[in-house]
Protein backbone atom coordinates (compact mmCIF):
# COMPACT_ATOMS: atom_id res chain seq x y z
CA UNK A 1 0.00 0.00 0.00
CA UNK A 2 2.73 2.07 0.78
CA UNK A 3 4.24 1.94 -2.85
CA UNK A 4 0.27 2.91 -3.80
CA UNK A 5 0.60 5.66 -2.28
CA UNK A 6 3.80 6.78 -2.87
CA UNK A 7 2.71 6.29 -6.89
CA UNK A 8 -0.07 8.11 -6.21
CA UNK A 9 1.42 11.21 -4.65
CA UNK A 10 3.74 11.04 -7.56
CA UNK A 11 1.04 11.30 -10.10
CA UNK A 12 -0.57 13.90 -8.04
CA UNK A 13 2.69 16.10 -8.39
CA UNK A 14 2.64 15.62 -12.28
CA UNK A 15 4.43 12.48 -12.67
CA UNK A 16 2.45 10.25 -16.18
CA UNK A 17 5.00 7.37 -15.39
CA UNK A 18 3.68 7.17 -12.60
CA UNK A 19 0.22 7.17 -12.91
CA UNK A 20 1.22 4.64 -15.85
CA UNK A 21 2.08 2.00 -13.03
CA UNK A 22 -0.19 2.89 -10.60
CA UNK A 23 -2.98 1.89 -12.62
CA UNK A 24 -0.84 -1.08 -14.89
CA UNK A 25 -2.40 -3.57 -12.43
CA UNK A 26 -5.85 -2.53 -12.31
CA UNK A 27 -6.19 -2.24 -15.79
CA UNK A 28 -6.95 -5.90 -16.67
CA UNK A 29 -9.19 -6.15 -13.92
CA UNK A 30 -11.41 -3.21 -14.69
CA UNK A 31 -11.62 -4.52 -18.45
CA UNK A 32 -12.58 -7.72 -16.72
CA UNK A 33 -15.61 -5.69 -14.88
CA UNK A 34 -16.58 -3.29 -17.82
CA UNK A 35 -16.99 -6.52 -19.71
CA UNK A 36 -19.94 -7.61 -17.34
CA UNK A 37 -21.44 -3.74 -17.30
CA UNK A 38 -21.12 -2.89 -21.16
CA UNK A 39 -22.75 -4.42 -24.03
CA UNK A 40 -19.89 -5.42 -26.15
CA UNK A 41 -16.06 -5.81 -25.84
CA UNK A 42 -15.43 -1.80 -27.49
CA UNK A 43 -17.76 0.05 -25.10
CA UNK A 44 -16.27 -1.91 -21.67
CA UNK A 45 -12.37 -0.91 -23.89
CA UNK A 46 -14.31 3.05 -24.57
CA UNK A 47 -15.52 3.12 -20.87
CA UNK A 48 -12.00 1.37 -19.25
CA UNK A 49 -10.35 4.74 -21.22
CA UNK A 50 -12.82 7.14 -19.97
CA UNK A 51 -11.84 5.83 -16.41
CA UNK A 52 -8.61 6.18 -16.83
CA UNK A 53 -8.81 9.65 -18.51
CA UNK A 54 -11.29 10.65 -15.93
CA UNK A 55 -8.86 8.74 -12.82
CA UNK A 56 -5.53 11.01 -14.29
CA UNK A 57 -7.60 14.45 -14.62
CA UNK A 58 -9.40 14.09 -11.16
CA UNK A 59 -6.54 12.30 -9.40
CA UNK A 60 -6.23 15.75 -7.04
CA UNK A 61 -9.93 14.49 -5.51
CA UNK A 62 -8.82 11.18 -4.61
CA UNK A 63 -9.26 10.63 -0.32
CA UNK A 64 -6.44 8.10 0.47
CA UNK A 65 -8.80 7.23 3.35
CA UNK A 66 -10.22 4.94 0.62
CA UNK A 67 -8.90 2.41 -1.42
CA UNK A 68 -7.92 3.58 -4.52
CA UNK A 69 -9.42 0.61 -6.16
CA UNK A 70 -12.55 1.36 -4.97
CA UNK A 71 -12.23 4.69 -6.06
CA UNK A 72 -11.04 3.22 -9.61
CA UNK A 73 -14.20 1.09 -10.32
CA UNK A 74 -16.62 3.60 -8.75
CA UNK A 75 -15.41 5.98 -11.60
CA UNK A 76 -15.79 2.73 -14.00
CA UNK A 77 -19.24 2.41 -13.13
CA UNK A 78 -20.43 6.05 -13.33
CA UNK A 79 -18.69 5.59 -17.33
CA UNK A 80 -20.45 2.09 -18.23
CA UNK A 81 -23.52 3.33 -17.08
CA UNK A 82 -23.06 6.52 -19.42
CA UNK A 83 -22.18 4.47 -22.30
CA UNK A 84 -25.13 1.91 -21.43
CA UNK A 85 -27.11 5.01 -21.74
CA UNK A 86 -26.09 6.36 -25.12
CA UNK A 87 -25.98 3.33 -26.87
CA UNK A 88 -29.20 1.41 -25.49
CA UNK A 89 -29.56 -2.18 -26.32
CA UNK A 90 -32.22 -4.58 -26.08
CA UNK A 91 -31.72 -7.65 -24.16
CA UNK A 92 -32.54 -9.86 -27.81
CA UNK A 93 -29.32 -8.25 -28.87
CA UNK A 94 -27.11 -9.60 -25.92
CA UNK A 95 -28.47 -13.57 -26.15
CA UNK A 96 -26.40 -14.23 -28.88
CA UNK A 97 -23.35 -16.19 -27.30
CA UNK A 98 -20.59 -14.23 -29.84
CA UNK A 99 -21.82 -10.91 -28.72
CA UNK A 100 -22.28 -11.32 -25.33
CA UNK A 101 -18.88 -9.50 -23.64
CA UNK A 102 -18.83 -11.55 -20.95
CA UNK A 103 -17.67 -14.97 -22.65
CA UNK A 104 -14.55 -12.27 -23.50
CA UNK A 105 -13.24 -13.62 -20.09
CA UNK A 106 -14.65 -16.70 -19.69
CA UNK A 107 -12.69 -20.09 -20.38
CA UNK A 108 -13.98 -21.44 -23.75
CA UNK A 109 -14.52 -25.24 -22.62
CA UNK A 110 -16.58 -23.85 -19.85
CA UNK A 111 -20.16 -24.62 -21.54
CA UNK A 112 -22.21 -23.46 -18.65
CA UNK A 113 -20.61 -20.99 -16.34
CA UNK A 114 -21.91 -19.49 -12.99
CA UNK A 115 -21.15 -15.72 -14.27
CA UNK A 116 -23.26 -16.29 -17.37
CA UNK A 117 -25.85 -17.16 -15.20
CA UNK A 118 -25.85 -14.32 -12.61
CA UNK A 119 -25.37 -12.24 -15.32
CA UNK A 120 -29.29 -13.60 -16.66
CA UNK A 121 -30.83 -13.96 -13.41
CA UNK A 122 -29.58 -11.17 -11.58
CA UNK A 123 -30.01 -7.16 -11.94
CA UNK A 124 -26.89 -4.98 -13.26
CA UNK A 125 -26.30 -3.78 -9.26
CA UNK A 126 -26.33 -7.25 -7.95
CA UNK A 127 -24.61 -8.59 -10.15
CA UNK A 128 -21.53 -6.03 -9.84
CA UNK A 129 -21.51 -6.02 -6.28
CA UNK A 130 -21.52 -10.33 -6.57
CA UNK A 131 -18.67 -9.34 -8.75
CA UNK A 132 -16.62 -7.43 -7.07
CA UNK A 133 -16.79 -9.42 -3.77
CA UNK A 134 -16.12 -12.75 -5.63
CA UNK A 135 -13.85 -12.31 -8.51
CA UNK A 136 -12.03 -9.04 -7.16
CA UNK A 137 -12.33 -9.83 -3.05
CA UNK A 138 -13.62 -6.63 -2.72
CA UNK A 139 -14.79 -5.57 1.10
CA UNK A 140 -18.26 -5.67 1.54
CA UNK A 141 -17.76 -1.52 2.53
CA UNK A 142 -15.37 -1.13 -0.24
CA UNK A 143 -17.96 -2.23 -2.62
CA UNK A 144 -20.66 -0.20 -1.15
CA UNK A 145 -18.46 2.41 -1.64
CA UNK A 146 -17.90 1.52 -5.06
CA UNK A 147 -22.09 1.02 -5.91
CA UNK A 148 -23.05 4.23 -3.51
CA UNK A 149 -25.11 1.93 -1.53
CA UNK A 150 -25.31 0.78 2.06
CA UNK A 151 -23.79 -1.69 3.80
CA UNK A 152 -26.81 -3.21 4.66
CA UNK A 153 -27.88 -3.09 1.18
CA UNK A 154 -24.36 -4.50 0.00
CA UNK A 155 -25.05 -7.32 2.73
CA UNK A 156 -29.06 -8.35 2.07
CA UNK A 157 -27.88 -8.22 -2.19
CA UNK A 158 -25.09 -10.65 -1.74
CA UNK A 159 -26.92 -13.00 0.38
CA UNK A 160 -30.02 -13.17 -2.36
CA UNK A 161 -27.85 -13.73 -5.12
CA UNK A 162 -26.16 -16.52 -3.52
CA UNK A 163 -29.28 -17.87 -2.88
CA UNK A 164 -30.32 -17.48 -6.20
CA UNK A 165 -27.47 -18.93 -8.15
CA UNK A 166 -27.61 -21.91 -5.70
CA UNK A 167 -30.98 -22.11 -6.83
CA UNK A 168 -30.20 -21.75 -10.35
CA UNK A 169 -27.09 -23.51 -10.12
CA UNK A 170 -28.87 -26.79 -8.68
CA UNK A 171 -32.43 -27.04 -10.87
CA UNK A 172 -29.69 -26.99 -14.09
CA UNK A 173 -27.58 -29.72 -12.46
CA UNK A 174 -31.08 -31.47 -11.90
CA UNK A 175 -32.50 -30.88 -14.78
CA UNK A 176 -28.92 -32.18 -16.61
CA UNK A 177 -29.40 -35.05 -15.26
CA UNK A 178 -32.68 -35.65 -15.89
CA UNK A 179 -31.79 -35.92 -19.75
CA UNK A 180 -28.81 -36.91 -19.76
Amino acid sequence: MTDELEMINAAKAGSADAFADLVRSYRTRLLRFLLTRCASYADAEDALQDTLIAAYRYLHSYDPRWRFSTWLYRIAIRNAQKIRTENVVELGDLSDDESDPLLHCIAASETENLWVSARRVLNDDVFAATWLRYAEDMSINDISKALDRSDSWTKVNLMRARKTLDTEMNSKNTGSEAYG
